[in-house]
Parts: C-alpha cells; structure tokens; sequence
C-alpha cells in the first residue's frame, strides 16, 4: 500500500504532475503478493519479519515489502524497460522468494484468499504507515486478509495518464474475471470467483471502480478536496481498482487476484500492460474509446467477481450479453497490434480453466479445502 509519506499533499501533486509531464510510455514494474504458510498444515502465519529478515544483502532485499498482515509479503520486478524483461524477472523474483521462505521454513501461496485461516489471527506490521490504516479503518483493514497482482505501466504526459485511466475502467472486469483465484475463504466454497474483489473492494473506501476525471487537474481538484477535508492523510490511501500513482509517473491497475500459476501471471500482466499501451495508442490517433457511466461498469464487475471466467459479461456497444471468456478473446484481438510491437504476444493466453474454476471444481468433486489449497500452492513453486 505504501511507504512513509515525505511531501505535502502540494509538493506530492505538483512533483507528480512533472513526473508524468517528463515519464517515459511504456516502463513496466509488476507487484505480487504471496501468503505466508506452515509448510505442514498450510495455514497463515506471521513470518514475514523473519522473511524481510534473511533477504538482508542478497539481491532480492531491495524488490521485497510488507503489504498490512504478517502472513502477506509483496514483491516486485523492480522498474522495466520491455515487458520481456519483466515476465523473465516475474520467474526469478518468485524463484528468489522461493529460497527464502525455504530458509525461514515456511510455504508460498498467491490465491487471492486463504481458504481457511481467520483474519483475527492475522497480525498488522508495525509501520507508521499501516498503523495509520488500522486506526483509520479498524475493522475494514483487519478484515482485509487478501492477496493480488498489481501492474504499473509509464505513461507519458498527466492528462494522456488520467484520460487511460478513464478508458480503462471499462476493461477492469475483463481482468478481474480472467484473474478470479479466490472461491473459498473463512471455511466455505463462497459461490463467488473473486471473494478477494468482494471483501476489498466492498469494504475500503475510494475502492473498485472510480469515476472518470477527464483531464488531471479535475483528478487533482478531487485529490486536493480530500485532503482539504481530512478525508485522506496519504495519496496511498486512494485504492482504486485503476489509478495514476503518485509517487511515480505509471498508471496502476489494481484489479487483479493472485495467481498461482506462473505463466498465468504473465499472461495476466501483459493483457493489463497490452491494454494500457492500446489505450494511448488510441488517444494518440483520435480513435474512440470507452466513456461508460459507473452505474454500467459495476453489472459487470459483479458478474466478474460472482461467476469470474465462467460467466457472461455484457458487451455494452451491441448491448448483450457474452461469454466471458469470449469477451476477453475480443480484447486480445483488439491489443494484438500493439501487443506485437511490444513483445507481448507470446505470453498472452486464455487458460482452460483459471484458478478459481479449477478450485470450484475440484469442490464438487469432493475434495476438501486443505487439498485444493495444497494443489494451487503447489502451482506457486513451480515455474
């Protein structure tokens, strides 16, 4: 969620403003978030003091970070030129990690949700920045026991940044329900795909969906107004599901659960980057792109978190309904130029099956929690 903050809310504004003005289009820096597990029982544990502990001096201590709970550790590609580069590092950061947590004698997952441990068992790390948001939202962050993938994308020049954030909102469910890991969480197959997306997304405020701002200074008029009012004490503390971050010049999509499966992760990031990189392309010719209340973009985003995959989504230009598997193959071939250009198309793929329907399966089949969490931790260490 964030380091300390070191500017004021005009010094943060301003310098951000220039960092877009200057940004470079199309760095990359992706962000995974992994539970941390008893090797035997699989359950959540709160190691990752011990974890930061041992990266101390080896390559991955700068790519490590603590994300809320003491069984979550975050971490990261570190800042990309191509996205090669950062599907390669993708593998050798969760190889890296991997070492470690052997070291510390404790097991990975990267399911959006644990399906069994009680986030009262959870402890908060001791940070002035996540003490903050325990005493800010008390109940909404103890209960946000969670665990997804986040892509930064460099985008050039404030208003361009603001304007594919605008366009992206309409493509967040697509992600969210080709991402969908998290069917089982306090005990129960919950029905849902994403139970990640209901429990966070519900609950924390400035979450999900944000509306569309048009042009930065309207987004900074908002960002400035909460400040004013108190509503925020940290830029962090926006937790869109799409935003233009503010400590670098990228914008962040946020929307996905955790992925076991290594090339699943991949292939998850690249649409994301493929789709921003599409979406300026777009601006940049003059070509149309999606302007869609909130009210429409949230029936989908529940039919993303309620049947994922699985489902139907709608196709708001003809104003039905698809499979939403094929709606993700439409946005595959609406990248694919761009996704050509940027060495992106050998890592796009649609699973046979993604992470929660494999789980939902294997629940019908009789098979109990603790099984199918141990199949998809096994997905987590193998690449």
């Amino acid at each position: 969620m964030g380091d300390e903050q070191v500017l004021s809310p005009e010094e943060q504004l301003a310098s951000a403003r220039d960092s877009f003005a200057n940004g470079t289009d199309f760095t990359l820096a992706i962000e995974e978030e992994f539970a941390l597990l008893d090797p035997e029982s699989l359950a959540l544990v709160n190691r990752y003091e011990d974890v930061r502990a041992l990266a101390a001096g080896t390559p991955l201590d700068e790519h490590l970070a603590g994300e809320l709970i003491a069984s979550e550790i975050e971490v990261k590609t570190g800042r990309c030129e191509t996205f090669a580069d950062a599907a390669r590092l993708l593998g050798t950061r969760r190889d890296e990690l991997r070492a470690l947590a052997d070291r510390a004698g404790v097991a990975l997952g990267a399911t959006g949700t644990h399906p069994w441990s009680a986030w009262r068992d959870q402890r908060i790390i001791d940070t002035p920045h996540y003490r903050r948001n325990d005493e800010y939202l008390r109940y909404v962050v103890w209960r946000n026991n969670s665990f997804g993938l986040h892509v930064h994308v460099g985008v050039r020049d404030p208003d361009r940044a603001i304007r594919v954030c605008d366009a992206m909102r309409a493509f967040l469910p697509e992600l969210l329900a080709l991402s969908a890991s998290s069917p089982l969480v306090e005990g129960v197959v919950t029905g849902l795909h994403s139970a990640r997306t209901q429990i966070f997304t519900r609950m924390f405020p400035r979450c999900g969906i944000p509306d569309a701002f048009g042009s930065w200074d309207e987004f900074e008029r908002f960002v400035r107004f909460l400040y004013d009012t108190g509503s925020i004490l940290e830029h962090t503390q926006l937790w869109w599901s799409i935003r233009p971050h503010l400590a670098f010049p990228t914008v962040e999509v946020r929307i996905a659960d955790a992925q076991p499966d290594l090339a699943e992760s991949r292939a998850l990031a690249g649409l994301a980057y493929a789709l921003v990189a599409r979406c300026a392309r777009a601006l940049d010719d003059g070509e149309p792109l999606p302007e869609l209340p909130h009210r429409y973009l949230e029936e989908n985003l529940w039919r993303a978190i309620r049947y994922g995959l699985s489902g139907e989504l709608i196709d708001f230009e003809r104003g039905v309904t698809v499979s939403a598997r094929a709606r993700v193959e439409q946005l595959l071939d609406w990248v694919a130029p761009v996704a050509d250009e940027l060495g992106v198309s050998e890592f796009l793929a649609v699973p046979q099956a993604n992470a929660a329907e494999r789980q939902i399966a294997r629940a019908a089949d009789g098979w109990s929690l603790e099984q199918i969490y141990a199949e998809q931790v096994g997905k987590a260490v193998t690449v």
